[in-house]
Parts: structure tokens; C-alpha cells; sequence
């Protein structure tokens, strides 16, 4: 098994680099973090593919805060040290890379496990219609923290945002949180 599985890696990884069209996009999470790549077009079919990278790493970070919150390490997003890096906007192949680091905290209702964002390329991201749209996965007295906007030298612009899964944590639903927009 151990050889049929190396000749099917070498036949994909030539496949992916000899045809520029496709994508390659990779997030691998651990307890301390979200590291995630994608490397393709911008837009393809006037659909914004390498933005939509985020939308994936915002489910992986959103599913890892759970697992570990389910597992007694509670923890959020340290947005102080999130690192978003792009090379080759324009060229029709961009290479997005992001760390969303964590940082644990002590107790279970310090812990954030939704995570979200609002962003795009060379734009003003519409924070206020996201707080809208997300306004309704708050728990009473609760609101989003939300980072500070955070961009790439080549354009793309990002607010991340983490909430209490109001299933998953509906016992901390009496404690507030700031809002560090």
C-alpha cells in the first residue's frame, strides 16, 4: 500500500504542476494553530477562488476551536498574530498563505469556537452587513470580536471575526465580550 500510495502522490503533484488551471489549496491544524496555502488563479469564471480560501480556513479554525473546546483546551484566535502573506496577484497565479494562531485561555467561557471574516481584494471590506448577518448566531448579550483590518501588500484585505457557538456553549451566555474593531 505504502508504494501505490507514493506513485499516486508523485503522478498528482506532476498533474498539479504542469497545468496552471488547477488550484492547490492545503490547511493543516494543529493546537496552536490554522496554517492554510492556496495556490491558483485569483478568479476564475468572474468568481473570486482565491478569496474564498478564507471561507475554508474560517471552517477549519471554526472546527478546530470546537474540538479542542470539547476536549477541555480552551482556547481563541490570537488576532495580534495572524500572518496573511500573497505573491502574484495579477499574474493569474496567487500563492495565499495564512497562520491563525491560538492562544489558550483558562476558562471554558473565555474560549471563542465560531470563527468568521469579511474581506476581498483592493476594497473596503463590509464589516457592518457581516455584523448583520452574524448577529443572529449571538447569544443574548453576547458580540462579535472582531480584529483589527489586517492586509497583504498586494491588496487583499481582511477583518476576522470569532464569536461562543451558542450550541455548543449556551451555558456562557450571561458573559459579554469586547468588540476590538
Amino acid at each position: 500500500m505504502g508504494k501505490h500510495y507514493i506513485i499516486y502522490f508523485l503522478i498528482t503533484l506532476m498533474c498539479w504542476s504542469c497545468d496552471s488551471r488547477d488550484n492547490k489549496s492545503e490547511i493543516v491544524c494543529t493546537v496552536s494553530s490554522c496554517d492554510g496555502i492556496y495556490i491558483g488563479p485569483e478568479f476564475q469564471y468572474s468568481s473570486d477562488i482565491a478569496h474564498q480560501f478564507s471561507n475554508k480556513m474560517c471552517d477549519s479554525v471554526g472546527d478546530k476551536l470546537k474540538a479542542l473546546y470539547k476536549n477541555g483546551k480552551y482556547s481563541k484566535v490570537d488576532f495580534s498574530k495572524i500572518i496573511m502573506t500573497t505573491e502574484g496577484m495579477g499574474s493569474g497565479k496567487v500563492i495565499y498563505k495564512i497562520t491563525i494562531p491560538f492562544t489558550r485561555v483558562k476558562e471554558k467561557c473565555q474560549a471563542y469556537t465560531s470563527f468568521d471574516h469579511v474581506g476581498g481584494w483592493n476594497h473596503e471590506p463590509a464589516l457592518s452587513g457581516r455584523k448583520a448577518q452574524l448577529k443572529s448566531a449571538l447569544m443574548k448579550s453576547e458580540t462579535l470580536d472582531i480584529s483589527h483590518l489586517l492586509h497583504t501588500k498586494e491588496g487583499l484585505q481582511e477583518y476576522w471575526i470569532q464569536w461562543k457557538n451558542k450550541d455548543l456553549q449556551s451555558e456562557c451566555g450571561k458573559l459579554t465580550t469586547t468588540n476590538s474593531e
